[in-house]
């Protein structure tokens, strides 16, 4: 019985995967988002049984992600998901803000079609480059029917949109998922699944989404030792609209930052409260004064609040 052929997208939007170095032996001193998504999809041999397009979102160092560029991605990926022909899709990106743009299109998008996030820890041009086999492996995991909706595939693992998280700034293995662990590993383009695939439920629509950066202001700000309320005073006297606190170990935060919180709070600024930990949820417990971010991580929480704000 002859099994018919997948078809993936690649859709770029620069990063290091696509970074240039004068030198092979140079990882450090690129510029990102320099080669074009069609001459990364030219340099590696596709899957057996996979065909791929490809289509330039953006090109930029992922660092200077913006609102922008996170609207003209999600539309991107609605209308190639809603081709009937195509069977995932695949987007090549920096990863200094990966698990961010992952964790919006899983919000505004929840697809049941895989969109497999990928990038690299070292530049094109390397003499040991990582990318090339990232984006083989993502494009694997977005033609396998084990696999829907967003996620990362980084050097072997695939990590959901709602769990992943960079925790190392040089090695290649930079992407983990905490505690939750990963969903799979890549086993020479095949996925080895480890725990369910989850299901999740658009936020917003990527078709709802305002095209201009006017988007509802929410900002972080850390809990630490020390820490003052003038930050938070400065940031409402300054027409926030949302405030994410990373607070410190299960969710508690320094008394002086609590009070300037409540304040805000008390005028109508929206806050909530995750941890700096990378493992591990903020349990809710009674008398809490200060609203928790369901287990998300401080940069996560800031793009639910804004969906949420929007609303």
């Amino acid at each position: 019985m002859q099994v018919r052929q997948r078809t993936i997208v690649v859709l770029g939007t620069g990063g290091t995967i696509a970074g240039r170095a004068a030198s092979a032996q140079d990882n450090l001193a690129y510029r990102a988002g320099e080669v074009g998504v069609a001459d990364l999809l030219a340099g590696v041999t596709l899957p057996e049984g996979v065909a791929a397009q490809c289509e330039q979102v953006a090109q930029m160092d992922s660092k200077d992600m913006d609102f922008a560029t996170w609207c003209a991605l999600s539309e991107r990926c609605a209308h190639w998901l809603a081709q009937q022909d195509v069977d995932g899709i695949v987007v090549t990106h920096g990863t200094d803000t990966m698990e961010e743009t992952a964790f919006f299109l899983q919000c505004v998008l929840a697809p049941v079609k895989p969109v497999v996030l990928t990038g690299a820890m070292r530049p094109a041009t390397s003499a040991a480059a990582d990318g090339p086999q990232n984006l083989v492996d993502a494009i694997a995991v977005a033609a396998s029917p084990l696999a829907q909706g967003v996620c990362v595939a980084f050097a072997g693992g695939v990590h959901s949109a709602a769990d992943v998280q960079k925790l190392r700034s040089y090695r290649l293995d930079a992407f983990a998922s905490g505690d939750a662990g990963p969903l799979a590993w890549i086993e020479e383009g095949r996925l080895r699944v480890l725990r369910a695939w989850p299901q999740g439920v658009a936020l917003r629509s990527a078709a709802s989404l305002p095209l201009s950066p006017q988007w509802p202001r929410v900002e972080i700000v850390f809990s630490h030792a020390g820490a003052s309320g003038a930050l938070v005073d400065a940031l409402v006297r300054d027409g926030v609209a949302g405030l994410v606190v990373a607070a410190t170990g299960n969710g508690t935060v320094h008394e002086a930052l609590e009070e300037a919180l409540m304040r805000a709070q008390e005028q109508g600024v929206a806050v909530r409260r995750a941890s700096r930990c990378a493992e591990g949820r903020v349990p809710p417990q009674p008398g809490d004064r200060l609203p928790g971010a369901d287990g998300l991580s401080p940069v996560k929480a800031r793009i639910a609040l804004m969906l949420e704000l929007m609303k």
